[in-house]
């Protein structure tokens, strides 16, 4: 059998409870090399989220140096989604203390070290706002080369879900947005087109309760957590925005995508941080962004199950 050629994969999110289940994908998949670990303000602020990050990697055995990142976005004010992640961004289900120290780097500096040092093109996997992402092309333009692909999280072609115009991840720095989106590296985009779609039932968190490991009870548990906020907002479900970013790596073939030019509006009193889609190729401009519009639902809830049966006979201590 020949040996599975591992992609390096640095993680950059907010977490955040589908961050979280976005990395849960992340390490359960055997061919990513997770290099790095970064954190960065958005779901909650950065220390929150920092402290989120190191509890999520004890807990599936990520064992890569984490990073604190940006802890304000590039120009904007710092906005915080606690209505949707509670008070810790992390609310629900008890998970470890973390067993690892922070990098002494910034996050900035931890990726343009795993960039320098990789001897094939990294991934870049975000699930937050891009601000660190953006601050590495910002300054360090020389290692854009190494960067595989971006895949992300964030916009809406159609719709928003922070305003009607836009999504939380791109409204909360659609500076940093711009700039990821005008670097040139390939980039994926999972924006609410797809996620919205991408929903959990309580009868398919019932199957992951059932697989019986440590790791499938949490996330079955983080989804008890979200479905509560999502029936007030008349959803008899969840949609799992983050991990979509992680699966269309995984299974491409499960997801429909179309190539666009996608611009992001950093100006309009009524769009800021819109996803801009030039759906009928009337700018001229060249295509930028491999657009994830749809998903096989059952198919993505299969793969759910799968990635967390992966984590049997794992388990930490939890106080």
């Amino acid at each position: 059998m020949s040996e599975i050629k591992k992609i390096p994969v640095i993680l950059d999110g907010d977490p955040g409870h589908d961050d979280a289940i976005a990395w849960v994908f992340a390490k359960a998949n055997p061919a990513f090399d997770i290099k790095a670990v970064t954190s960065v303000a958005g779901n909650q602020t950065l220390a929150k989220t920092t402290y989120n990050a190191m509890r999520i990697c004890t807990l599936l055995g990520i064992d890569a140096p984490i990073a604190k990142g940006r802890e304000l976005p590039l120009l904007s004010p710092l906005i915080t989604a606690g209505n949707f992640h509670g008070e810790s961004g992390l609310d629900g289900p008890a998970i470890p203390e973390p067993c690892m120290q922070l990098s002494e780097l910034s996050s900035v500096d931890l990726m343009a070290k795993v960039l320098r040092e990789s001897e094939k093109p990294v991934t870049i996997i975000a699930t937050g706002p891009q601000t660190n992402v953006a601050a590495l092309l910002l300054t360090h333009p020389e290692l854009k080369s190494k960067i595989g692909r971006i895949s992300i999280m964030g916009g809406g072609l159609r719709n928003g879900n922070w305003t009607p115009a836009a999504e939380f991840n791109i409204f909360e720095d659609p500076e940093a947005a711009q700039i990821v989106f005008t670097s040139g590296i390939p980039l994926t985009m999972c924006g609410l087109d797809v996620t919205e779609k991408a929903i959990v039932y309580p009868e398919d968190e019932k199957r992951i309760r059932e697989i019986g490991n440590q790791v499938s009870g949490i996330v079955a548990d983080w989804l008890d957590f979200f479905f509560k906020h999502h029936a007030e907002l008349g959803w008899n479900g969840s949609p799992l925005h983050d991990p979509c970013a992680v699966a269309v790596l995984m299974k491409p073939e499960i997801f429909t995508t179309q190539e666009m030019y996608v611009e992001i509006d950093v100006e309009g009193n009524y769009t800021r941080g819109a996803t801009v889609a030039d759906w009928h190729r009337s700018s001229g401009n060249l295509n930028n962004v491999t657009a994830v519009l749809g998903v096989d639902r059952e198919k993505f809830v299969d793969l759910l199950v799968e990635v967390c049966k992966a984590y049997k006979g794992r388990k930490v201590e939890i106080a």
